[in-house]
């Protein structure tokens, strides 16, 4: 494992000696080495408080997947002069990532949450659209750290008490609802819940289609797998108290359906579209049944690539029209005729229509909140209403209409082609491997 993480580490020259296609060789490469350096056993590839395991796997191979995506859709930035320095940060993005799903020691796993958003502000800041770019980083930044300082001294306090900080060896019977709240606080912003969600929208309307793609495809599964990884540790207060979350986060995704109604811009009606995914994720994991944490983890990998392939799509709008305003993207299927069957394809995917992966992961959330509490299928049942209305609305509000102008703009490429079919097709033939990992 550690000679996997060094060869990571010395091959960084690469990025500033070779073009752009050999940097994607060398990434296909890498999530290739990946794939075979892993055995089926349960103890494999442990070293130096670094291990894999079948959770952990899903999403570093997600994470290379969007990250060679994200560069790929990023060609206007070839052209500057800061290209080199903008695949530099992507590549510390993608390390810090797989450092971060591969580790089992607490300390380094809160050092690689937090070390995460350095790359991310310099994405934001450096390659954002409007001046408010820098308010929105400092969202994000101050969100997140004032979240997880207080899990910082858990880790303290875990260390002073049981002597180690590896998770395979704490269990933890304190039920106290503060320390509880310490433990689940700084994930519960990552994910995002709803209430400690207002980072997400402002970060996703001025970072770049690059910031965009890895925030939707990689970064917001951050919460939910350190969530995974914390219910080993205290079983017995998420027993106790997961039923203050679920009701923030049941009522959460109901209101924000009704939030994504009042939107005028393409990002942010997504941005608020994820904050109801995600807030379904988090009811599957606080149901802490099989199913509903087996669907969460499916509707992680699901979103992470329709959320994706949703914001790079919306660009290639932003990058002929200079808009993602709904107002002036209007009539588009007469420009864009050949794109609007994917569009109608990813919006169904998006509110969970077979045969994408979401639709298993939102079956099996849905089994688990009603062994959880019976009621919620009602609740479930608005929030799927919701969802598809939205989708819809953001499908036929923007291929739909007049056109606002005579001006016919340029086609879609190959190269856009092949960005879409790359999102597309794992979202179905993953279902083909799901006994992989039940």
């Amino acid at each position: 494992m550690m000679g996997y993480l060094f060869s990571m580490i010395f091959s960084t020259p690469l990025i500033f000696m070779t073009g752009l296609y050999i940097f994607q060789y060398y990434l296909i490469f890498c999530c290739l080495f990946f794939i075979f350096m892993y055995s089926c056993g349960f103890y494999c590839n442990l070293s130096y408080q670094f291990g894999l395991d079948y959770i952990s796997l899903g999403l570093i191979l997600l994470t290379f997947l969007i990250l060679m995506l994200m560069i790929f859709c990023s060609l206007t930035v070839y052209s500057s002069l800061s290209f080199n320095f903008f695949w530099f940060i992507n590549y510390i993005l993608l390390f810090i990532m797989v450092m971060f799903f591969c580790c089992l020691s607490m300390f380094y796993f809160y050092v690689f949450f937090e070390f995460s958003l350095i790359p991310l502000v310099f994405l934001i800041m450096g390659w954002g659209y409007q001046p408010e770019r820098l308010l929105s980083s400092l969202y994000l930044f101050f969100y997140t750290l004032f979240g997880s300082l207080p899990f910082l001294f858990l880790i303290i306090y875990i260390y002073s008490n049981f002597y180690t900080m590896f998770f395979d060896l704490i269990n933890i019977f304190d039920v106290s609802f503060i320390f509880h709240f310490f433990f689940i606080f700084g994930f519960l912003i990552k994910l995002p819940m709803f209430i400690v969600h207002f980072w997400l929208p402002s970060a996703h309307v001025q970072a770049p289609v690059s910031g965009s793609m890895i925030l939707a495809g990689v970064l917001l599964k951050i919460g939910g797998y350190g969530l995974i990884r914390i219910f080993f540790i205290t079983e017995f207060s998420f027993y106790k108290y997961s039923y203050i979350w679920y009701s923030f986060s049941i009522y959460g995704s109901l209101l924000v359906g009704f939030i994504c109604f009042i939107q005028g811009d393409l990002k942010c009606l997504i941005a608020y579209s994820s904050v109801s995914h995600m807030g379904l994720c988090l009811l599957g994991l606080l149901t802490m049944s099989y199913w509903g944490v087996l669907g969460s983890y499916y509707l992680m990998i699901s979103h992470g690539l329709c959320s994706s392939c949703l914001f790079m799509m919306s660009n290639f709008y932003y990058e002929r029209i200079h808009s993602r305003s709904f107002y002036i993207n209007k009539g588009l299927i007469n420009f864009f005729p050949s794109v609007a069957p994917f569009w109608l394809l990813m919006c169904c995917f998006n509110m969970g229509c077979p045969p994408s992966l979401n639709f298993i992961s939102e079956i099996m959330i849905l089994n688990s909140m009603i062994m959880y509490f019976s009621f919620s299928c009602f609740y479930f049942l608005f929030i799927s209403f919701f969802c598809s209305c939205f989708s819809f609305f953001l499908f036929s509000y923007v291929f739909h209409g007049l056109y606002h102008s005579l001006y016919s703009f340029g086609f879609i490429t190959v190269r856009e082609y092949l960005l879409v079919l790359i999102h597309l097709i794992p979202l179905v033939f993953i279902l083909f491997f799901i006994n992989f990992f039940i």
